[in-house]
């Protein structure tokens, strides 16, 4: 544990960019070999779309990883947050601990506050509206909404009293947590069953992305399903049953062109369920 410790406290850039794309690498190989479903699309024109809006996600969080830095580094000076409350606890359920948490705050909790405010699910739902879910849509985000979470990121190491290795070790598993859970990859029903019991799995995660309600409401979490289950989030559909999408933006002419998709925050459609709901 202390060697993990110890490399997330100073990880280089160039190791955390090595991450990000080898897992993309790594699930877009799986997904090719062992799909859940056979797709009828334009790969590369889809993957390109969803990895131009990854790259703004990386540029966002570069620009603003000095505010994080600096939240951290106040938090450990000042043993400000949940965790320095705590006991002295063994390092490994310290460390669960703070995951925990900032799962809670950085995934879980912001993903339902943008399902439920008209605003920021306007950017939200740019991630809803790819009918071709699989690795690379981990982070189909708008711009606007890369800002949003990196707000309740920050938030969370605040909350948490988090130290900046923590801060690095949760941001790599969130990535592979994310990649893992929307690649287009069967595994065998047990297994997965048995996954989501303890993590977000890929079945479990793609319910979220089914194009309607309430489905499209459930199964908020990145890493850790216990929030989705503590929260009575948690719901389960047959694989078979799922269509992707959102019930407001089924036009693949506008799911398929970058300039459409930066516009929908700006539209004012919206579907009548989620208006009802607002």
């Amino acid at each position: 544990m202390n060697t993990i410790i110890a490399y997330f406290s100073t990880i280089p850039s160039a190791h955390r960019s090595l991450i990000l794309m080898g897992g993309i690498t790594l699930f877009w190989l799986i997904e090719n070999t062992f799909p859940l479903f056979k797709f009828q699309y334009k790969k590369w024109h889809h993957a390109g779309i969803n990895l131009f809006l990854t790259l703004t996600t990386i540029v966002i969080n570069f620009l603003l990883a000095f505010i994080l830095i600096q939240t951290a580094n106040w938090t450990t000076r000042t043993h400000f947050g949940i965790l320095p409350l705590l006991p002295a606890l063994p390092v490994w359920l310290y460390t669960l601990i703070g995951l925990l948490l900032l799962d809670l705050i950085g995934a879980y909790l912001v993903h339902l506050i943008e399902h439920k405010t008209k605003f920021l699910w306007r950017f939200h739902l740019i991630h809803h509206t790819d009918t071709w879910i699989d690795t690379t849509s981990a982070n189909r985000h708008h711009p606007g909404e890369s800002i949003i979470r990196f707000v309740f990121t920050t938030l969370g190491v605040l909350l948490v009293g988090s130290p900046m290795w923590m801060v690095f070790l949760y941001q790599t598993l969130s990535i592979i947590a994310t990649q893992f859970n929307h690649a287009n990859i069967a595994l065998p029903k047990k297994i997965d069953t048995f996954l989501s019991y303890f993590i977000v799995s890929p079945d479990m995660h793609k319910v979220h992305h089914h194009y309607v309600l309430p489905y499209t409401d459930s199964n908020y979490g990145n890493i850790f399903s216990i929030w989705d289950r503590l929260f009575g989030t948690f719901k389960t559909l047959p694989k078979q049953e799922i269509i992707y999408g959102v019930d407001t933006h089924l036009d693949p002419k506008e799911n398929n062109q970058l300039k459409k998709l930066l516009q929908i925050p700006f539209q004012k459609k919206l579907s009548l369920e989620k208006n009802e709901k607002l």
